[in-house]
């Protein structure tokens, strides 16, 4: 008989206030650039044309913010935490880009867990994460805050 998937992600009970993960890295690469402006649309000059954008404040490609803000959800997900135990994806605040991720760049993420809220009628509870994109610098290009819903540990018996 197959054995039971048995989720390897944090129940609520499970995260502790001042918790940090981090994430591994990701080098940022032309490709992802080229793949995300067609998934998206966005075919703006300044992550697709290195002529024009040798001629702006960034002298070179930058990714685009929203392919951040992608890239650190992945590398989030890549941990293993939420894996099985996450209900949804409840809201993405204050969200900032800092500074722009070029074509090279090696980002990682470090998450903060900052509040936490049971919400027992759900069958779980809100985790509040803040995230700290960094490149390879370790200079921050982007953070903000997440909210998770996250389930309870199943009851024995």
């Amino acid at each position: 008989m197959p054995e039971r998937f048995r989720p390897r992600g944090f129940y609520f009970e499970d995260f502790a206030l001042g918790q940090r993960i981090e994430t591994a890295a990701r080098t940022v690469t032309e490709t992802d650039i080229v793949s995300f402006a067609g998934l998206s649309g966005d075919y703006n000059q300044i992550h697709t044309d290195a002529v024009y954008s040798a001629g702006t404040i960034f002298q070179q490609r930058v990714a685009h913010g929203i392919l951040g803000l992608s890239i650190a959800s992945g590398l989030a997900v890549q941990t293993g935490f939420m894996e099985g135990t996450i209900m949804a994806f409840r809201e993405i605040t204050e969200w900032k880009f800092s500074k722009p991720i070029f074509i090279g760049d090696t980002i990682h993420v470090e998450l903060d867990v900052t509040d936490l809220k049971a919400l027992p009628r759900l069958g779980g509870g809100a985790v509040t994460i803040k995230l700290s994109v960094k490149n390879q610098k370790d200079e921050v290009v982007q953070q903000g805050t997440w909210v998770a819903l996250m389930m309870s540990k199943p009851k024995e018996g």
